[in-house]
């Protein structure tokens, strides 16, 4: 198939927000959204999960299997992720992994007497920063933040600490999947081309960032399932349009991206294996 316009599911949580801004359509009930969900259409299945977040509150301190323990406690996969920050209240923060190393007695002890917060590897973010985080990494995001995500395909989420929100958590399993350090140093970006700049290339996803000049045209060509998010700017993608907040997701085919008189910035995902796809843009 080609590229279509992915269909959208708004996720209620106790820290979303009411005004989803000019990345996706309000709800009009009053609930408090976190999450806006994308879908392919008809597809039952798909590697990657693909989100944007807003923060109204802080999110519960967490960690996610990886591959490994997933499998061991019957689950199909684990779930390392991505996220591009979007924007950022100032001195809105996010903790990636902690700030030393501790045993997994140390870990239980600092979670069970409600210190654990203390402990995390907390850091300032602003917009266009993106930040990887393996399975097994212990991290938090704040209040003031609007972030896509890009994940493995997995909702399995262990929480350690849930600051106002009373959720259940899940100490003996978060224990046992977290590594309980400090968080690995983070990619630096790569500039593929003039348009393409490569955010993370990890074994689970690609994650890029693709710049195109107003009225330019272009082929966008899908070996995989592959994700397009539109930061900002237009275009006309085949019959589309596709603008600030839209996305596209294309399987073994390809669409003509006609680009509006602002240009376009997009986020694309696509599945790890054999690296940056060589034919994913052409002009």
């Amino acid at each position: 198939m080609g590229f279509r316009i992915a269909s959208v599911r708004h996720v209620e949580k106790p820290w979303g927000v009411s005004d989803l801004g000019c990345w996706a359509t309000n709800v009009r009930d009053g609930r408090l959204i976190g999450e806006v969900w994308f879908e392919a259409a008809g597809e039952k299945t798909a590697e990657l999960l693909v989100k944007v977040l807003w923060t109204g509150k802080a999110l519960s301190v967490q960690v996610h299997p990886d591959d490994a323990y997933a499998h061991s406690i019957g689950l199909p996969n684990g779930k390392t992720e991505a996220w591009y920050i979007l924007s950022a209240a100032p001195n809105a923060k996010v903790a990636v992994g902690l700030n030393a190393r501790l045993t997994r007695g140390e870990l239980q002890a600092v979670i069970g007497d409600g210190s654990i917060a203390a402990h995390l590897a907390w850091r300032t973010v602003s917009a266009d920063e993106t930040i990887f985080i393996p399975a097994g990494t212990i991290h938090a995001i704040g209040a003031g933040i609007v972030l896509f995500e890009i994940q493995q395909s997995s909702d399995t989420t262990f929480r350690i600490f849930d600051p106002d929100h009373g959720r259940t958590l899940d100490i003996e399993h978060a224990v046992a999947a977290a590594h309980a350090e400090p968080a690995e140093v983070q990619m630096q970006p790569n500039q593929l081309s003039d348009e393409r700049l490569l955010l993370v290339s990890s074994p689970h996803f690609i994650f890029e960032r693709l710049t195109l000049p107003p009225g330019s045209v272009w082929r966008l060509q899908a070996d995989q399932q592959t994700w397009v998010f539109c930061q900002s700017g237009s275009a006309q993608v085949d019959d589309d349009t596709f603008t600030a907040g839209t996305v596209i997701v294309g399987r073994e085919g390809s669409a003509e991206i006609r680009v509006g008189s602002d240009g376009i910035t997009c986020l694309v995902a696509y599945p790890g294996r054999g690296g940056p796809a060589a034919n994913l843009l052409s002009r």
